[in-house]
């Protein structure tokens, strides 16, 4: 053949040129189809841990909102609530007469919490009367709320409040770590105030420094409105 008849000769067709490709990395159909099916069982999977989470804190959430959000026109909490809501500290503590405590077992219970040293001033030992005082007003909600007295150094309490402290939890922990889980307000003292915690653990609410007895009535309305929100998931006891 002549070099100007192999210059005018056709190309191959179209489809014999494709047919002359060929084709990397394809896996094979069954390791494919293995390779979706697998993607699409993480994707559920993931999913229905979602939906397990979701529900179980359902009801907590509700609560939550109902407390903060749904509030009747005109209504005011007379306690401070706590926009972080630090955990309950991970420590071991002691009660008053050396015994090691787990702090987290403090968990599952509403708690209204004073803290000061052992001495108790004045405003200490009206804390400690109206810790006792709200808890008791609740009446048959009582059960769901303790009472606990933070001892932060090591002195001895007054023997006269021993007495009173008989349905108290009291626990003797250091300063640092109370103040690294409890915050007075601006201008006060760690010791001033009541503060609240939820069965969570959480630090939720500080009552006003230096509550008076004239002003309770107030605290008790707050602590009412949270065990009522809370009441379908929480329940007295641990």
């Amino acid at each position: 053949m002549s070099f100007d008849a192999a210059a005018t000769q056709a190309p191959p067709p179209a489809d014999e040129a494709l047919l002359g490709l060929t084709v990397h990395g394809l896996p094979p159909a069954g390791q494919a189809e293995a390779a979706l099916e697998q993607a699409e069982r993480s994707r559920s999977g993931r999913l229905k841990m979602l939906l397990v989470l979701l529900v179980c804190a359902a009801p907590v959430i509700a609560s939550y909102f109902t407390y903060y959000v749904i509030r009747p026109e005109g209504r005011r909490n007379f306690g401070e609530l706590v926009s972080q809501q630090p955990a309950i500290p991970a420590a071991q503590v002691k009660t008053l007469d050396g015994r090691p405590f787990d702090l987290q077992s403090l968990k599952g219970q509403w708690l209204l919490l004073s803290a000061s040293a052992a001495a108790c001033d004045e405003v200490c030992q009206n804390n400690l009367y109206l810790q006792r005082q709200l808890r008791e007003s609740l009446g048959r909600e009582k059960d769901r709320l303790d009472w606990v007295w933070l001892v932060t150094d090591d002195g001895e309490p007054p023997q006269a409040l021993r007495a009173a402290l008989d349905q108290a939890t009291v626990l003797r922990v250091p300063q640092a770590l109370v103040a690294q889980w409890l915050q007075p307000a601006a201008g006060q003292q760690l010791g001033e105030h009541l503060y609240v915690v939820d069965p969570l653990g959480h630090w939720m609410m500080r009552f006003p420094a230096q509550l008076s007895r004239s002003d309770a009535a107030k605290a008790r309305k707050d602590l009412e409105r949270l065990l009522r929100a809370s009441s379908s998931w929480d329940q007295e006891g641990r």
